[in-house]
Formats: C-alpha cells, structure tokens, sequence
C-alpha cells in the first residue's frame, strides 16, 4: 500500500465509527478537482459530478497532473511507486454528467457557482435524492450555510466544508457549523477534513467566516491602492511578500481566486455586515465584465500563459 494513502486511510479509521469512505462532489472546478484528488489520496472512492463534459475532461486532467507532481515529489527515486500511486488514487475517481449517480454516498460537498439560489436549489435536489445518513456539504467561502440549507429536512446533516485554493497544497479547512448541526456530524467531518490531511478549525456560520473575515478588507485595499495607482500590481504584491512575509501578494492571489468569485464574495460580505470596507471595486467590475477573471481566463489583473 502506498504510504500516503496508508497513513490517511488509517487515522481516518481510527477517527470516526462513521468514517466516510464514499464522497461526491459537485463541481468539476478548480475547488472541484482539488477536493476529489485529495478525497481519492485518502483512499476514498469519489465521484466528480459536473453539467460540462468538458469541465470533467479538464478536471480528470488537472487531477493526473497533480497526482503526478506529489508522486514524484514523494517516490523520486522510484518510477514503479510514482505510477502505481498515482494508477491507484486515479482508479477510485468517476465522473458524471447526472447528479443522480452521485448521490448514494457517505458526505456531498458542493463546490459550485458563489449563488445562494443556485446552491439551495442544488441541495434541495440531493436531499431528496440522497439516502438517510448521507452528509451534505457546502464549499461556499462567504454564503450563510443556514441560508443555503434552509429548505432542506437533514439540517443536522448539513454544515460547511470551506477549502482554500490550491486544495492539494493548502492545509487548512474551515468547518462550519450551521445552527442545527448534530454533534455527531460535526465530529464527523472534522475527522473526515483531518483524514484527507487537512488542519481543521471551527468556525460558527458568521459572513465570510474566519479568513474571508479578515482577508476580505485587506484584499479590497489592495485592489483600491492599484486603481487609484498609487503603486503598481507587482509593487504591491512584492511589498506585501517581503514586508509582511505573505507567499502571495493580494493581487496575485486576487487573480488565482478567481476575479468573479471575488466580486460576489464582496457583495455577500457588504450585505450581511454593512461594512463600507466590502464595497465593490471598480476595476474587478470591468474586468470581469470584460470575461477577465483572472487566471482561469489568462488574464485578470495580471496576464496569463494558460
């Protein structure tokens, strides 16, 4: 056994008298494929649901890329462990176009568009659909999750589940507790988040949560600096890198989040706190209306060679 998945499979185990072993996720996005590569290293048998064919073509590829750059960072000197550890996490990921065959499963995590409607109609679906014990999940980085399950009759089955991007690389994951979540599934999706090698903090369901809180004002004044010109993008990114020691100035991690999604996130975070620091962007505006949402698109406030 592959010591990666051995050493996850095994905590998992030993975690949980309800551990997951069979997840869905909807959405074949960046978040999407980051949470079903790191779902399947686990050892965990995953389906990727998405309405886009090319969306899952584009996620299976993005998956054996990334399966490939950790085997080879972990079994350099050994081609036979890279292909079969990379053969075997690839082997338990399916696709599919219909939610219906997503939905026999232990836990469901959303990982759709940032739209409260879009995603209450989603998870009024699989609540129907799902069997008794299946837990339901929301990604969403900024959306009420009592909100978003408001329709649904398993409330104590549902919570937050909020990744960071790149999902494989980043550690953290917020869970977030809903008003009527059990105990029981809270500790199990704590445990599922630590089995999937995840740090996992609590965090009750507040506007933008723990780090969308507090990131979202530095971020919208950043990109307020850059458009008043005050500095240039790289400057910026650069001061923030080396002054205040950040992997990622706020730009660039603007433009890896994804423009649009930064759009919404601040009108969500504007409306349930009424803090004038969310007001929208004119620069994000236009560049999104422009189709630039960052690197996603090969170019947002930066340019991008896809």
């Amino acid at each position: 056994m592959n010591k990666l998945i051995g050493i996850t499979r095994n905590f998992s185990n030993s975690t949980s008298l309800n551990a997951i072993k069979t997840v869905t996720v909807v959405g074949g996005g960046l978040m999407g494929s980051g949470i079903a590569q790191v779902a399947a290293q686990a050892g965990q048998n995953v389906t990727i649901i998405d309405l886009k064919p090319e969306s899952l073509e584009k996620a299976e590829k993005s998956i054996q890329n990334n399966l490939n750059r950790v085997a080879r960072k972990a079994y350099k000197d050994d081609p036979a462990k890279i292909e079969a550890f990379v053969k075997e996490a690839s082997d338990r990921i399916k696709v599919s176009t219909k939610i219906e065959d997503g939905v026999n499963v232990d836990l469901i995590v959303e990982a759709i568009v940032e739209r409260l409607d879009v995603k209450q109609e989603l998870f009024n679906k699989l609540d129907q659909l799902c069997p008794e014990h299946t837990i339901l999940a929301s990604n969403t980085s900024s959306i009420s999750i009592n909100e978003i399950g408001a329709g649904i009759k398993r409330k104590d089955r549902f919570g937050g589940l909020h990744f960071f991007n790149p999902v494989p690389v980043m550690r953290l994951l917020e869970v977030i507790k809903g008003d009527h979540i059990s105990e029981e599934t809270y500790q199990t999706m704590m445990a599922w988040g630590k089995s999937v090698g995840k740090t996992c903090i609590t965090c009750k369901d507040t506007p933008g949560f723990v780090v969308n809180r507090l990131l979202g004002p530095y971020s919208a004044e950043a990109l307020r600096m850059y458009e008043r010109g005050d500095a240039s993008s790289r400057d910026i990114d650069t001061a923030m890198k080396l002054g205040a020691g950040y992997p990622m100035g706020p730009l660039e991690l603007a433009d890896f989040t994804g423009l649009d999604n930064k759009k919404s996130i601040l009108a969500v975070m504007l409306e349930k706190t009424s803090n004038p620091v969310f007001r929208q962007v004119t620069i994000i505006n236009k560049l999104v209306s422009e189709g630039k949402y960052g690197r996603k698109s090969g170019e947002g406030i930066y340019k991008y060679n896809n």
